[in-house]
Formats: structure tokens, sequence, C-alpha cells
């Protein structure tokens, strides 16, 4: 029985923490860039998009040089993000003993 009371605190607690880790990644701000810079892209957590700068020497290039350079800038804020919090969701198990066979999928 006190391994069962053990775990609900251990449940409880990672409770709490999965609660904070969801606030600081809602804060979180992460960068994604494409041309080797030329577009720049920011991303919050909720996945809005902060903002968007675009450098003037992709402008000459066209409208489809653009386009591709805003979408593979988005992409890497989304992977970024994604690994952001797939990060600190996982560090959150780490302490947590779960017994044999148990496992958390992130």
């Amino acid at each position: 029985m006190t391994d069962l009371n053990e775990l609900m605190k251990q449940a409880q607690k990672m409770q709490e923490q999965f609660k904070q880790a969801q606030e600081d990644l809602t804060n979180l701000v992460v960068e994604g860039q494409s041309g080797a810079g030329l577009v720049v892209i920011q991303l919050n957590g909720r996945y809005d998009v902060i903002s968007v700068s675009i450098d003037d020497s992709a402008l000459t290039e066209g409208k489809e040089f653009v386009e591709d350079l805003i979408g593979a800038a988005f992409n890497d804020a989304v992977r970024k993000l994604e690994d952001e919090k797939k990060q600190t969701m996982s560090s959150m198990t780490d302490g947590f003993k779960l017994p044999e066979g148990f496992n958390f999928r992130f």
C-alpha cells in the first residue's frame, strides 16, 4: 500500500510540474530561419506567429522564391518548437518511478 501512496504522490507532483511546463511553453518564443537568414519567423508556444522578417535582397528574387523561404522558415520554427516541447515533457518524467512495463510516449 505504501508503494501505491508513493506512486500517487509522484503522480500529483508530476501533474503540477506538467501544468507549470505548459505555461512556460506557452510563453516560449522560437525563431526559424531560411535562406541563411533572409527570412526569419518567430513563433510562440501556441504556434502563433509573433514576427516575420524578410531581407530586402530576397524580394528581388521573385514571389515564388520568397514564398518558399517563408514556408521553410516557418517549418524550421515549428520543428524547433516541437523539439523544445518534447525535451521539456520528457525531462519531467525522468525522476518518475514507474512500475515495470509502463512508459510515457511523446
